[in-house]
């Protein structure tokens, strides 16, 4: 499954100025609606922006989303280099928060946290890549599409924690299907404990140790896939696979491998939330992570810099749009989703809408 066709802009104009142009239309139209619902555009922009980013407390939460955002971002982006489209980042982070829900319950109270976060976090990239292998191997050795696979798995995700949250692991005497808490040493620190330990006072926020974790894995990202031999093959599947296996590239194992990495990415988003925040398991705690780091690696162009750039602006918009509908009643959730799902539309469906435009500026310049 390949993607795309070759730009007819500089690499410079690709990457940033078609991204800012899709945003600037998804945000247009918005405003039409907006406008359309009887608000003023141009004050629910300010209030959105505010409640992202106008206080401490707001840029903790917007960056607690964006830790999430980027794992996703970065899972999907692995196999999109692969040339596969990954889908299923919403099931593989479901089954890592299962990993990890497994061994905090199991060792909360007898494993020290230097033993036990450690551990749940192996838990949960193997059980994110074990849920994304699957599909996987079906498109490496059976021909399966890797988008319709990856969309069921999602769905069968969520039906099996349905399952076994509200018959094996709901917190007893509980009507609501959620397990127990945590216990204290599997939970992640938080940056304001961390920060108070040395004098400096922040926000009480959920933005924990996670984002440092993100940060550190988008610097692996570009090294491996930029500057090592596997990230080489993998870009190498991605283009052209008859090259690839004419280059005597392995193509099978490294369709498997990528969608692995994919999988174990994808995991990190559970340990944010449940080891970071919410401290127990309940079925909508991954909340759509894994469907927005879509949006987030395709306006990202699949680059570890654009996806903590695009991932940032998912992040403000989650905690603004949450800001903004308190302020706002008429300016629901549903209007926030909405406005996602037109970033989606302008940058993944219409993502070159601008290109043949932004070509001729640059053709009758060289003209000049």
């Amino acid at each position: 499954m390949k993607f795309g066709q070759p730009s007819t802009l500089p690499r410079w104009a690709q990457l940033s100025v078609l991204p800012v142009l899709n945003l600037l239309a998804a945000l247009l139209v918005t405003g039409f609606v907006t406008w359309l619902i009887g608000e003023d555009p141009w004050e629910c922009l300010q209030l959105l922006v505010s409640g992202a980013f106008g206080s401490g407390e707001g840029i903790g939460y917007t960056l607690f989303y964006t830790t999430g955002f980027i794992f996703t971002g970065l899972a999907v982006a692995t196999a999109f280099h692969a040339g596969l489209f990954n889908i299923g980042g919403e099931g593989q982070a479901y089954l890592a928060g299962l990993g990890v829900t497994l061994v905090v319950l199991a060792f909360d109270h007898t494993l020290p946290p230097l033993v036990l976060v450690p551990l749940c976090i192996l838990a949960a990239m193997g059980f994110g890549a074990a849920w994304a292998f699957v599909p996987g191997w079906l498109q490496a050795k059976r021909g399966s599409h890797i988008v319709v696979t990856t969309i069921m798995f999602n769905f069968i995700a969520y039906s099996l924690m349905l399952y076994l949250i509200g018959h094996h692991l709901i917190e007893a005497g509980s009507q609501n299907p959620t397990t127990r808490e945590f216990g204290h040493n599997a939970w992640i620190p938080a940056l304001h404990q961390l920060a108070a330990g040395v004098g400096i006072e922040l926000p009480n926020t959920p933005l924990n140790l996670t984002f440092i974790m993100a940060l550190l894995a988008c610097v692996l990202f570009y090294l491996l896939v930029w500057h090592s031999r596997w990230g080489f093959q993998l870009r190498t599947v991605g283009v052209n696979e008859s090259a690839a296996r004419y280059a005597g590239i392995n193509v099978s194992k490294t369709i498997m491998l990528a969608m692995c990495i994919s999988g174990a990415l994808s995991g990190f988003a559970a340990i944010n939330e449940l080891l970071g925040s919410t401290h127990r398991m309940n079925v909508s705690f991954t909340n759509g992570v894994g469907f927005v780091g879509i949006a987030v690696a395709l306006m990202g162009r699949n680059h570890p810099v654009g996806i903590i750039l695009s991932a940032l602006l998912f992040g403000g918009l989650t905690q603004g749009g949450l800001e903004l509908s308190f302020e706002k009643p008429v300016i629901t959730r549903e209007m926030i989703i909405f406005i996602q799902g037109l970033i989606i539309l302008f940058c993944g469906a219409l993502e070159n809408l601008f290109e043949p435009f932004i070509a001729g500026l640059f053709k009758r310049k060289e003209d000049k």
